[in-house]
């Protein structure tokens, strides 16, 4: 309970010397019409976030966007007038100290540093708030609601906790401190979203929260990706990454080609070459509840952690198999789910209770997933309807060479997986939210 302590304390006694420089702007009061949306994270790397505010705006709200501005969002989230993004300073811990000292000095900082942030912007009608990160977040948004007048709304994608609970073990006292501050502040939200319907569960039966289902669903520009495309993509990574580029010269030296497509000089037209590899994705975050040596192993049978698991494919001998882990930019990563044959999801959650939204934007591209299995994971991949589910590195070495071993097959697994995901006619983002997050701005 100290840090939480620390946080109030911190808020209490800043609160007069703040209020000296915002209480001017707060007097003309709320903007019933305006939103502060706030991720103590990447803006870039929040998608959901960003689709909360392009959702809004694209609804009658301005809004008002903080969070960490490490990586470009979403070219139509610079592009709305109605969205202001606002960039925040990630704060470095301190190099003295015990940890637990530095961790205590870097939340409550972080918390003055918030809480000033969102004195001197317009305050609005609601608080959207991502968790996790929660620790500072939820009680300095949840304190600047109280003086304000705003909602607080947490947008529940996991428990903060449980991810600390990974790195430190369940029973530290940091994660036990974590998750009885996510307990406490998140009962004092006004309204609570969150990701699956175990999760909504969980919450009113051991937290004693109410909250409303909002499923992650793709945005618009996740779709299959035209074949003029594909190949403009392809030549574009091939530039930066030798997978990509082609494994043969073409006959006409002004063809352009790549490992999967090339381009006829003289009327333009892309075709798919006939001896072209399958191209697997497995889009990561490279944190610890992704086991991404599950498909090292799995291949080799047939984030924070990005340099440990690079090291590990430079150790592997693979023969028919080219490994590839560039970052990609906003705009080219929708491309390339939409190119793709096959995507593999490594995500296990550290909960159990959420899902993941790259499985979510890969079926919006119609691509067909094999995902790890996990406790909800039957709330979004449906096994042998939209791709198959595996629990260990064997059973995905079987799936991979069953769907692959033909390929490319007109008739096998894969197209009929992508078939399906055609015709299940699946929602997209702003349908599913206009059912089920408008309405509740809108009635409160």
């Amino acid at each position: 309970m100290a840090a939480s302590c620390l946080v109030l304390l911190a808020l209490c006694l800043l609160l007069p010397l703040l209020l000296l420089g915002g209480w001017k702007r707060w007097r003309r009061g709320r903007a019933a019409r305006h939103v502060v949306a706030v991720v103590l994270g990447d803006v870039g790397r929040s998608p959901r976030m960003q689709y909360h505010a392009l959702s809004l705006a694209m609804h009658g709200f301005s809004v008002t966007l903080l969070g960490f501005c490490n990586s470009k969002p979403h070219d139509e989230l610079l592009q709305n007038n109605r969205i202001q993004i606002v960039g925040l300073t990630e704060l470095q811990s301190l190099a003295v100290g015990p940890r637990v000292f530095q961790y205590g000095v870097k939340v409550v900082l972080q918390a003055m540093y918030l809480l000033w942030k969102l004195m001197w912007r317009e305050p609005g009608a609601y608080i959207f708030l991502q968790n996790p990160p929660g620790l500072p977040s939820i009680a300095v948004c949840w304190f600047v609601g109280c003086l304000c007048g705003s909602k607080l709304v947490i947008d529940w994608h996991n428990y903060g906790y449980s991810i600390m609970g990974l790195v430190h073990g369940p029973n530290h006292p940091l994660v036990l401190l974590a998750k009885w501050y996510e307990k406490f502040f998140g009962r004092l939200s006004h309204l609570n979203l969150c990701v699956t319907n175990a999760m909504r569960e969980d919450l009113a039966d051991n937290w004693h929260i109410r909250a409303v289902t909002v499923y992650d669903k793709p945005a618009s520009f996740f779709k299959e990706t035209p074949l003029d495309l594909q190949h403009r993509l392809f030549m574009k990574l091939g530039s930066m990454h030798s997978p990509f580029r082609a494994r043969s010269e073409p006959e006409d030296p002004v063809t352009e080609r790549s490992a999967f497509t090339e381009r006829d000089a003289g009327s333009g037209l892309v075709t798919r070459l006939r001896e072209r590899p399958a191209l697997l994705v497995s889009s990561t975050s490279w944190t610890e509840d992704e086991d991404f040596s599950i498909l090292l192993a799995a291949l080799e049978s047939k984030g924070p952690l990005r340099e440990y698991y690079s090291r590990l494919i430079h150790q592997k001998h693979f023969q028919h198999i080219q490994v590839c882990t560039p970052w990609l930019e906003a705009e080219d990563y929708p491309l390339l789910l939409g190119s793709a044959d096959l995507g593999v999801c490594l995500h296990t959650s550290s909960s159990g209770l959420d899902l993941p939204m790259k499985v979510v934007d890969m079926f919006g591209c119609c691509l067909p997933v094999c995902a790890v299995n996990f406790k909800c994971l039957h709330e979004l991949v449906k096994h042998e309807e939209n791709g198959l589910v595996f629990e260990d590195s064997e059973e995905l070495a079987a799936q991979l060479q069953m769907l692959f071993s033909n390929f490319p097959d007109p008739a096998g697994k894969l197209n009929q997986f992508r078939k399906n995901l055609r015709e299940s006619q699946q929602l997209r983002w702003d349908e599913s939210w206009v059912q089920t997050v408008l309405p509740l701005v809108m009635d409160t």
